[in-house]
Parts: structure tokens; C-alpha cells; sequence
């Protein structure tokens, strides 16, 4: 049994305190909220994100860092990536011992383009850092909806452990040591779905989906390539499983974003109708900041920023995806 805190209140952390308390381990929910500590205490359910799933009376809900933090043997950071630098900032003072640190949330700060995972490496050093990915909505997590995941870390003993701690027979987790790779997935697929949301706002149909994601993931491929990151991971369950999961799936608040975005919405207007953090509006900037730093075009991206912040109509940005210049679908395939 292992001592675990999830460092975050929302639908992924209660999903996964849920998980993990199944799996024997002694668990801790950390919120900075208080209304959300009271209710989930009272009712012992996420009653506004996770609505329907009982969190166990053993599992221990608090709003004290401190107490989150003492004597743990992993901390699971399930808060919205936005807040993952100051949140990490607050927890440096508090840890003890020696804990392995996962994050599970999606997203590459804007003004620095690191992944969260590096963001947690450099405010609190010293420590194994992990990621845990892929198709995963909480509310299928929480129903026990058969579900498999990726665990990246530079250390395989690392990810071996995250491994048997999360794993059961609902939830699969496979290891990959390539933490970018996985990181990147995670964050860019959330924007592709941001395009695929707009496709159904428009009253497009499944051709025009199916090539969104496609084109999806060769644009953040080649992107994870030329930045370091293995191709195949973006040909598994980080990559093209999390794509099509979040693209389609009536639980993905991305989609659902872009679904109001296609109708005609702000994409201030779409959050507040989504009442959830929408991860892909915070990643769309620094994915477009990101092909330009490295050389690699990602022209879905480029025009869901165009339609986000530069008022361009969805229509429009369609159409210019289209008639863009002529091209072969692999640059390594050639004839004789």
C-alpha cells in the first residue's frame, strides 16, 4: 500500500483518488478550494465535475498543503495546467521524504513552452517526475470503464512502480520512456479538438472530422520529431488514442468548446458554456509559438489561432486550409 495525495479537486483527480483508493492505497484529495472540500466531504461526490461517483469514505479530503504533502510516497498533480507552476511553487515548502511526483494534467505554458512536466522539475528539483496519458475521460475512469494509459518517465524502476500502483483490471498501464512524446500529445491533440468541435458547430460531417485528425497528428508528429520525441509515441495511445477519444467523445470538454465556437461563439463565451477548463485554448498559442521556434508549419493550428484570437470565421479558416499549396501526403514517399 502506498500513501498518495492528488494535488487537485477536479473530475481527472477525483477520478483517479477513486482508482487509487480501489487499489488499496491510502488516499489523500488536496483542493485550495473550500466550498469544493466541504461538498466533497459532505457528500462525498464531485458533485459539480463528477457527478454519480462515490468518492469512499476512507479517502481523506483536506484544503492543508502541509497535511497533503507530509510522508507521501507519490503525489499525483491533477491541477489544470495553467496552474501547475504556481501550484508546484506552493507544494516546495511542504514535501517530505522522497516522493514521486505524476502529473496527469495536459498543456505547455505559454510564455516559456515547457511542459509541465519540466515546469515541476524546475520547481521542485530533486525529485522523480512522471506523466500519465491517453485516452482517459474522467467520467469513464470513474464509471470503471475498461481504460488504458501511458506512464513516461526517465527512470524505468520509476514507471514500473507507477505502473502496478495505478494499474487493475479496469485500468491498463502500459510504460514509455519518452516523456516528451507524451507530453506533447497530450497538449497539441487538445487543440486538433478544438478544430474537430468547430467541424460539428458548422454541421460538417465525418469526412471532414476524420481529416481534421489525421492531418492532426502528422502536424504534431513531425513537430514531436524535430523537437526530440519518438515517432511511434505519437502513433500510440498518447498520440492517436488520445486524438480520437477527445475529438469525438461527448465528455471532451475541447470539443465541446469547439462545438460552440462553430456556432458562432467567442471562445470566452464557449468556456463559460463548458464550465470547465478548456486546455486547449491555453495550449493553441504556445503550439503555434512551438512550430515557429522549431520550423515545422502546423497550419490546423495556425488557423484555430487565427479563429480563437484573431476573430476569423471558422468557414474561413476552413476554406484556407483547403486550398493552401498542393502536396504529397509523405514526405518520404517518392517514385521511381
Amino acid at each position: 500500500m502506498k500513501k498518495i495525495s492528488v494535488i487537485g479537486a477536479g473530475s481527472w483527480g477525483t477520478a483517479l483518488a477513486c482508482l487509487l483508493n480501489a487499489n488499496q492505497h491510502d488516499v489523500t484529495i488536496w483542493s485550495i478550494d473550500e466550498k469544493e472540500v466541504e461538498m466533497l466531504s459532505n457528500f462525498r461526490e464531485q458533485k459539480e465535475k463528477l457527478a454519480g461517483v462515490k468518492v469512499a469514505d476512507e479517502i481523506k479530503i483536506t484544503s492543508d498543503l502541509k497535511e497533503a504533502l507530509t510522508e507521501k510516497d507519490i503525489i499525483v498533480m491533477a491541477v489544470p495546467s495553467i496552474f501547475v507552476r504556481s501550484t508546484a511553487k506552493k507544494m516546495a515548502e511542504f514535501i517530505s521524504g522522497s516522493p514521486i511526483i505524476v502529473n496527469v494534467a495536459k498543456g505547455i505554458e505559454e510564455n516559456t513552452l515547457m511542459t509541465l512536466t519540466d515546469i515541476i522539475k524546475e520547481e521542485l528539483p530533486g525529485y522523480q517526475v512522471a506523466v500519465l496519458s491517453g485516452p482517459s475521460h474522467a467520467e469513464e475512469v470513474g464509471k470503471k470503464i475498461p481504460t488504458t494509459c501511458v506512464v513516461g518517465s526517465s527512470d524505468q524502476k520509476t514507471c514500473e512502480i507507477l505502473q502496478d500502483v495505478f494499474m487493475n483490471q479496469v485500468f491498463r498501464v502500459y510504460t514509455s520512456s519518452d516523456v516528451l512524446g507524451i507530453e506533447l500529445g497530450g497538449a497539441l491533440k487538445n487543440v486538433i479538438a478544438l478544430a474537430a468541435g468547430i467541424n460539428d458547430g458548422l454541421g460538417y460531417g465525418d469526412n471532414s472530422k476524420a481529416a481534421l485528425m489525421t492531418r492532426g497528428i502528422a502536424e504534431i508528429s513531425r513537430l514531436g520529431v524535430k523537437m526530440g520525441a519518438k515517432m511511434e509515441t505519437f502513433y500510440g495511445l498518447s498520440g492517436i488514442g488520445d486524438l480520437i477519444v477527445t475529438c469525438s467523445s461527448k465528455h471532451s470538454r475541447n470539443r465541446n468548446a469547439g462545438y460552440y465556437i462553430g456556432k458562432g461563439m467567442s471562445y470566452e463565451e464557449a468556456m463559460k458554456e463548458v464550465k470547465m477548463v478548456v486546455e486547449g485554448v491555453y495550449s493553441a498559442k504556445a503550439a503555434y509559438a512551438l512550430s515557429q521556434k522549431y520550423d515545422s508549419p502546423l497550419p490546423i493550428i495556425e488557423q484555430i489561432n487565427q479563429v480563437l484570437f484573431e476573430q476569423k470565421s471558422p468557414a474561413e479558416a476552413v476554406t484556407e486550409l483547403f486550398l493552401r499549396d498542393k502536396k504529397m501526403e509523405s514526405g518520404t514517399d517518392f517514385w521511381n
